[in-house]
């Protein structure tokens, strides 16, 4: 009677563990607008769990986010950075609509896209998404930073680090729910 008493206390303690995990798990790693970054993610090449690992560090899927430097919306996008990237790719610009979590999606996506292939690089595109095209362009630049002019072996800023751990961190969770 005590055995079958330990092992239905140990199969409820177990079963609570994994409802825990899992609401855990949903409050650190939302799964909001999921269609949207997966339809997004197809159409510009991006693979729609870095996107989401993006957003959860940006906002943590909050679409009325506004920084303290004035980046907008679930991606954190900055108005004159949404501005050139509508111009650039033929695509009505509203600043208001920057608070639209779809067209914040797609603007962020869009930009993080070009920083990828503008540096020809995963890693140094989303170290630019967070410090700027320009930090990144001179940190390359400098022999302090990067060796080869290609790869940085020294990420100068300690908000830029710890952003590029946070993303990866993100990744590897989303990764699993975006297939």
């Amino acid at each position: 009677m005590k055995q079958t008493c330990i092992i239905c206390c140990l199969s409820i303690f177990c079963l609570v563990l994994v409802f825990l995990n899992g609401a855990i798990q949903s409050f650190f790693y939302p799964m909001d607008y999921k269609t949207e970054i997966e339809e997004i993610s197809k159409e510009y090449s991006l693979d729609g769990a870095l996107i989401a690992s993006v957003i959860n560090v940006e906002s943590g899927f909050n679409e009325k986010a506004i920084s303290n430097k004035g980046a907008v919306g679930i991606m954190q996008v900055m108005p004159s950075t949404a501005k050139w990237i509508a111009q650039r790719n033929k695509i009505d610009y509203d600043e208001k609509m920057l608070c639209n979590p779809s067209y914040n999606i797609q603007i962020g996506s869009i930009y993080l896209s070009y920083l990828i292939n503008y540096f020809n690089d995963e890693k140094l595109g989303i170290c630019a998404y967070n410090a700027g095209q320009g930090n990144v362009s001179n940190w390359l630049k400098t022999g302090e930073y990067s060796k080869d002019g290609k790869t940085l072996e020294v990420i100068p800023f300690k908000e830029t680090r710890d952003y590029l751990a946070k993303v990866n961190k993100n990744y590897y969770y989303y990764k699993n729910r975006y297939k």
